[in-house]
């Protein structure tokens, strides 16, 4: 007994050994870096980006690589709310006030509480809740979840799927295993159409993270409730708590987390910046 448990503490050295070579290895092949470049690039970013690729140095590198192009480019850290806060008025994606039981950030997803007709402020909207979602990790986890409430769905607010496929480009290449799990609560019929297309866009890690939930499949209830706290889980997700979105408390909220991302990238005042 002892000695197999010797050699699952020998293997388990062994496997974190072999990824601190490989996080090396990355560093050495992405070469100096500087600026906004290499505070992104921590060990535990490179980390993320091996565990996506299986730990494939080269296409790992190819992969951060483009993200660093992507962020170079699309600055998702210099989006200020004040840019984005007619898209969140309704509500339709905001980070909720608790974490699952593993303590991952939340984001609740309402796609029918679309108010907007512009697919890149809709981009930006979520790009900027996504970075938020991060800046509110707590201190050793690195995963948010999503609960999607498709209350008030229909095609008329369905994103077209061009969009949608921008959308999942953007989780599975630039955020990469940020996603720990995404439940779709309870989707009507007519979403199957949507999703059959959709799902071709997932690759096979983030496909496992997508769990439908319906309140009358009971093994699907169970799973959800094994990563929340029914006293936690709003009534729309089958838990006890109620759903109350504040746009102007969550405003305040947002103006408070741009200085600490102000600070964060070294900005001097969020409110000095160009984008605004």
């Amino acid at each position: 007994m002892f000695r197999r448990k010797n050699n699952c503490q020998s293997d388990q050295e062994s496997e974190e050994l072999q990824h601190e070579h490989k996080v090396n290895e990355l560093k050495y092949a992405l070469g100096p870096l500087s600026g906004r470049s290499l505070q992104y690039c921590s060990d535990a970013c490179l980390k993320r980006y091996l565990d996506a690729q299986n730990w494939n140095v080269d296409k790992s590198k190819m992969m951060l690589e483009e993200t660093l192009t992507w962020r170079s480019a699309y600055k998702p850290e210099e989006i200020l709310w004040p840019e984005v806060a007619t898209e969140g008025e309704t509500g339709k994606v905001y980070r909720a006030n608790f974490h699952d039981r593993h303590g991952s950030t939340v984001l609740i997803l309402r796609p029918g509480m679309q108010n907007t007709v512009s697919l890149d402020n809709q981009m930006k909207h979520l790009v900027y809740l996504i970075e938020n979602a991060i800046l509110n990790l707590p201190e050793g986890q690195e995963q948010m979840a999503w609960l999607i409430d498709f209350t008030g769905w229909s095609l008329s607010t369905n994103i077209p799927i061009k969009s949608a496929r921008d959308t999942i480009n953007i989780i599975q290449n630039h955020y990469p295993e940020r996603l720990a799990i995404a439940f779709l609560y309870n989707p009507p019929r007519i979403f199957e159409a949507f999703w059959k297309v959709v799902k071709y866009f997932l690759d096979a890690n983030t496909f496992q993270k997508v769990k439908f939930v319906y309140p009358k499949n009971k093994d699907s209830v169970e799973l959800m409730r094994s990563y929340f706290d029914v006293d936690n889980l709003p009534a729309e997700f089958g838990g006890k708590a109620t759903l109350q979105y504040d746009h102007e408390e969550f405003s305040r909220q947002m103006a408070q987390d741009d200085v600490k991302t102000a600070k964060l990238w070294g900005f001097d005042q969020p409110q000095s910046n160009s984008r605004g």
